[in-house]
Order: C-alpha cells, then sequence, then structure tokens
C-alpha cells in the first residue's frame, strides 16, 4: 500500500481536471483511494519523472514530461505520476 501524504492527496485533488473530464474524487479519503487503486507514483524531482517515463518504455525523446497529463507537481519539489 502506497502513502500519499496531505501535499499530494491536496494537489490532486485540485488538479484532477488536468488528467480527467469529471473529478474522480470529491475529498481527501476518495483521493487516496483513487491514487491506491492506480498505484500512483510520488517521485523526488524531474530527473525522477524522466526516469519513471523511460523504465514503462514512454518514449520521452522531445517532449517535456513535466507538462505530461499523468504529471502533478506537489509544489515541494515533488511529483505524482497517474496512469489511469
Amino acid at each position: 500500500m502506497h502513502e500519499y501524504d496531505d501535499a499530494v492527496l491536496r494537489c490532486f485533488l485540485e488538479n484532477q481536471g488536468q488528467l480527467f473530464p469529471e473529478d474522480v474524487a470529491e475529498n481527501i479519503e476518495e483521493a487516496e483511494a483513487f491514487l491506491e487503486d492506480c498505484m500512483a507514483v510520488v517521485v523526488d524531482s524531474p530527473e525522477e519523472v524522466e526516469e519513471y517515463f523511460e523504465e514503462s518504455g514512454v518514449d520521452t525523446e522531445g517532449d517535456n514530461v513535466l507538462e505530461a497529463d499523468e504529471v502533478f507537481d506537489i509544489g515541494d519539489g515533488r511529483y505524482l505520476i497517474v496512469e489511469a
């Protein structure tokens, strides 16, 4: 089971519209359950975001992976990656 702190959960709740046409969570508990269900990952740097996509087999050459809809900037140097 993943541990998502309040900053991660708030970031996802406030920005889920960048990935989904409708909200998938209405509160912290629903956000945590959703992130656990889709096995979302929190990484500590832009380099780790790029590594994540490379390891997943996604061709990122020429693209800024930080602008991908699946990537949420938590605002403290960490990033949430949600593959839904």
